[in-house]
């Protein structure tokens, strides 16, 4: 049987001033990579340590080797060209803003694995005896960010000409970390919530594009990387997200209008599901979810510090356990915590306190 985990997390972890410092001062020329990558260990390995005293029951690296939750496949794989994307931003100093982006202007190749880099500290520093996870992002998010009239389609005329060679580089991702023993692996998804986003799928629609359809499409294009994959000993988990940067977020609906045919089509094990505030909607669409699949409920914010009630917690868990089986869920932050390096508005106390609230909750609602 495939264990499951009641304390959660999502992924990324606040960097530390030092690590964000070293980070600086390599892209300036002022440190060398062997220095950097030492500032990484340290600060990884202090995560890892952290993790272990709050108890957290799976483990990640933070993301503390990367600029950003998918800088991965930008690094790995040629092809992408930058381009700039207007996000119109909603939280702390929100505004509609140029980010940075990435498009896809070649042929994609894949030059090395997107997490090389990442999982051999894991494994030396004894992570593997302890359940960890690797994030990567997951194919259907370029269909969004990454195909570009103009400059997409002189390489890739469709998108499902893009998609193809997306889910090539995905599952050769996932077949190595899977051959490598690593026991959970989870896809970053925030370009679902423009499915169900009332104002995006108006966006969408007035582009002549069908939200609908391109949902359908999404779903197909992640299960392929693990379609085939032996199951065994092995969690595939997907993160819906609505956008996380400094606090923000650029996404806002329930799940109700993708509810059925992302719970009920998409083949992972766990879903991570954000359910910080009134924005993510109610719990009714849990009540799709196929039996047997864990549904991580993302009730306590990774984006501000006030600390939520425990007792407004077990509330909530017990409201969604109208809708799913009290043995299918788990808790968890809603998002990660930096997303991008310079991370959420909040202190590393103020971080491992939310997590410290996660486990403690969850321990009191399904014991140890």
């Amino acid at each position: 049987m495939r264990p499951r985990y009641r304390v959660e997390q999502v992924g990324s972890l606040l960097r530390p001033p030092e690590l964000l410092e070293a980070r600086a001062a390599y892209a300036e020329g002022r440190l060398a990579e062997p220095a950097l990558r030492e500032a990484e260990d340290r600060a990884i390995g202090d995560a890892l340590r952290r993790q272990r005293e709050t108890g957290i029951d799976i483990r990640t690296d933070g993301e503390m080797r990367r600029g950003s939750w998918l800088s991965d496949m930008a690094d790995a794989v040629d092809g992408f060209v930058p381009d700039r994307v207007i996000l119109d931003w909603k939280g702390p100093g929100g505004k509609a803003e140029a980010s940075t982006a990435l498009a896809a202007g070649e042929k994609l190749h894949k030059r090395r694995k997107l997490t090389a880099h990442e999982l051999p500290f894991l494994q030396s520093r004894g992570a593997a005896a302890h359940p960890f996870k690797i994030t990567i992002p997951a194919a259907s998010n370029f269909l969004v960010s990454s195909y570009k009239d103009g400059i997409t389609d002189r390489v890739y005329p469709t998108r499902a000409d893009l998609l193809r060679d997306l889910v090539d580089i995905v599952r050769d991702e996932v077949a190595w970390l899977r051959s490598q023993g690593v026991p959970y692996i989870q896809f970053d998804a925030p370009y679902y919530s423009f499915y169900f986003d009332p104002a995006r799928r108006d966006w969408m629609r007035a582009a002549g594009r069908d939200p609908d359809r391109e949902l359908e499409d999404a779903i197909a294009g992640d299960n392929a990387p693990f379609a085939g994959i032996p199951r065994e000993n092995v969690t595939f988990a997907v993160h819906i997200c609505r956008g996380n940067s400094r606090s923000r977020w650029y996404t806002e609906g329930g799940y109700d209008a993708i509810a059925e045919k992302l719970f009920g089509s998409l083949d992972v094990d766990t879903f991570l599901l954000e359910y910080d505030t009134e924005r993510s909607g109610g719990f009714e669409p849990l009540r799709l979810v196929p039996r047997g699949r864990t549904v991580v409920l993302g009730l306590v914010s990774s984006k501000e510090p006030a600390l939520e009630s425990p007792d407004d917690l077990r509330r909530r868990i017990d409201a969604a356990a109208k809708y799913i089986p009290m043995e299918n869920l788990a808790l968890s932050t809603q998002c990660g915590f930096a997303s991008t390096a310079p991370g959420n508005l909040l202190t590393m106390d103020e971080q491992w306190l939310k997590l410290e609230l996660v486990a403690e909750t969850a321990r009191a609602v399904w014991g140890t």
